[in-house]
């Protein structure tokens, strides 16, 4: 056993989506696609006599990493930092899961691969509720698209084989679990739609197109982020609101053009990883 182990995970934006439930946390999930992040969440784990998890700097309850140290039997002190806006669909909580899994898994030596660490880290997300794709999106990189839902052994991923600048501004937070807990028929079709649309033309044009409409017709916008994508549109940029936050992420220079003054990342090309 080590002393202390790191991690980073690339921040997540889910452009559009599908839910997929199943008994089996580890079956239960979504398809869709999103981007990752070139900013993301650094965990560190370090062995502890009690068990402590703090997010810059102050003291949080995560029921998923609160299920990752149960499920890898660790008494661990969990520090994790990030930039990312919470609760704006960023994937933080996935990332939390997912650095805290890999994290532990090295300071606690217990010796299980990443597909394992995954599966660990996406079953505490969804039985948590704060999540079903962004822990699987995150260990993988790039310009994920999710074709079927679960933990590795039972998910399929794919993706756009493009790198991307991306712009974000975040006008608020939502809940994630009011929206995937309740009736998700409209959202189910709209994002089938979107994936079907993708899959035929994997493109970043394609994408954004694909996570505008399903935005619309999901009937996830709010007014102020319907009025800053239309506002990117009429600059001829593109534009989509990131799921499930009250965030608008452009790709290229979208936003600035429209006379924002974004957040300024790139794709990420690796997933996950142990520093």
């Amino acid at each position: 056993m080590t002393d202390r182990a790191t991690a980073f995970v690339p921040g997540h934006v889910t452009g559009f989506f599908s839910v997929h439930r199943d008994d089996d946390p580890t079956r239960a999930g979504s398809t869709g696609a999103g981007l990752t992040l070139s900013e993301g969440v650094t965990v560190a784990v370090e062995p502890a006599e009690e068990r402590a998890v703090y997010l810059n700097d102050a003291s949080i309850e995560v029921g998923a990493v609160d299920r990752v140290l149960d499920a890898l039997a660790a008494t661990a002190r969990m520090t994790a930092e990030t930039d990312l806006p919470l609760g704006s669909g960023f994937g933080v909580s996935g990332g939390l899961a997912l650095g805290t899994a890999l994290a532990t898994n090295a300071a606690f030596d217990r010796g299980l691969s990443e597909n394992e660490l995954v599966t660990v880290a996406h079953g505490a997300e969804v039985q948590a509720g704060t999540g079903l794709g962004d822990v699987v999106a995150q260990a993988r990189g790039g310009i994920p698209i999710r074709l079927e839902p679960g933990a590795p052994g039972h998910g399929k991923l794919d993706g756009i084989p493009r790198r991307a600048r991306v712009e974000f501004v975040s006008l608020g937070s939502l809940d994630t679990g009011e929206v995937i807990g309740g009736d998700t028929g409209a959202l189910d079709r709209a994002g089938r739609e979107a994936l079907s649309r993708v899959v035929k033309d994997p493109t970043l044009s394609s994408f954004a197109f694909a996570s505008r409409r399903f935005a619309r017709e999901a009937g996830l916008l709010t007014d102020r982020v319907r009025e800053t994508v239309e506002a990117v549109s009429a600059a001829d940029g593109e534009a989509s609101m990131a799921m499930l936050g009250e965030t608008v992420f452009a790709l290229g220079s979208g936003l600035t053009d429209a006379g924002y003054d974004p957040t300024v990342r790139s794709t990420h090309s690796a997933g996950a990883y142990v520093k």
